[in-house]
């Protein structure tokens, strides 16, 4: 039996309402000489929409045109429906309508030279693209795999330590919000070790998208430790949870260390853990 809320007839609705914004979309785009190319990414890039996703449009414009579009990027957004607020930041080249739909639009605008390959443009729906600019930077893509620098996992297994004692002293000073803040940095570092283990791109740390529920690329073992690292408010319990994610972590670093060469220091990092567990 599924979570029954007051929304659940709206919706069951919510697929309709997407499609027929990103007609309306399209129409208005498709239509602009100074649009140069029109595509998805995210959910509808990867065809792994449900009722709930977003719609992470991308819109390459005219390089003379760019900053106009960019700083009437609000407006756009208003021609294509309802909107009930904007996330926004003047100085981005984004901008997020939440519409009356209850439909969340990430509309991004580029110049032709910011459109590159990379590991986030390997899986694209493109409607609109009569110059081949977007078929070439997902063709280039689909060869491109990730590995993970020696920097990367230095930076990852520091900061994951910093999360670890700065819990520990937010847990004393019975900081407890700021000590689950702690915690689920933690939490997302092993996704991250995880991702890293596996050859996958993390997400941008602080991102959960994806990385629980039928969409995760964790395995039903990760998913297990996940929900096992759950925790209340009490000091006790959370000083616990830290506990039992420190023997993944040291298997996950070890992997890690020994795949890409870099230094595993196994002393040092007992150390490290020894003074606050």
């Amino acid at each position: 039996m599924g979570l029954e809320t007051k929304n659940k007839e709206r919706d069951t609705l919510l697929t309709k309402h997407r499609h027929e914004l990103m007609d309306t979309i399209e129409l208005d785009l498709i239509k602009d000489e100074n649009v140069l190319a029109v595509f998805y990414g995210g959910s509808i890039g990867n065809e792994e929409t449900d009722l709930y996703s977003d719609i992470d449009l991308r819109i390459v414009v005219k390089d003379e045109v760019y900053e106009e579009y960019r700083l009437n990027k609000k407006q756009r957004a208003s021609n294509w429906g309802n909107v009930l607020f904007f996330e926004d930041f003047h100085w981005a080249n984004y901008s997020t309508a939440h519409y009356r739909s209850f439909i969340k639009v990430d509309s991004f605008y580029y110049k032709t030279e910011h459109m590159k390959p990379s590991i986030w443009t390997q899986k694209l729906k493109i409607v609109h693209d009569p110059t081949g600019l977007i078929n070439g930077v997902l063709t280039k893509s689909a060869t491109l795999t990730y590995s993970p620098t020696i920097l990367e996992i230095e930076h990852w297994r520091t900061k994951f330590f910093a999360y670890l004692h700065e819990a520990y002293r937010r847990v004393i000073r019975k900081e407890i919000y700021y000590a689950l803040h702690n915690l689920d940095n933690l939490r997302l570092s092993m996704i991250t070790g995880w991702y890293m283990e596996a050859g996958i791109q993390p997400n941008t740390f602080g991102d959960w998208a994806k990385l629980e529920g039928d969409r995760s690329k964790l395995n039903e073992r990760q998913l297990s430790l996940l929900i096992q690292w759950h925790s209340n408010r009490e000091q006790e319990e959370i000083l616990t949870v830290m506990k039992n994610i420190i023997p993944e972590f040291i298997q996950v670093h070890k992997q890690l260390c020994e795949q890409y060469g870099v230094d595993e220091n196994p002393e040092w990092v007992k150390e490290i853990i020894d003074l606050v567990m």
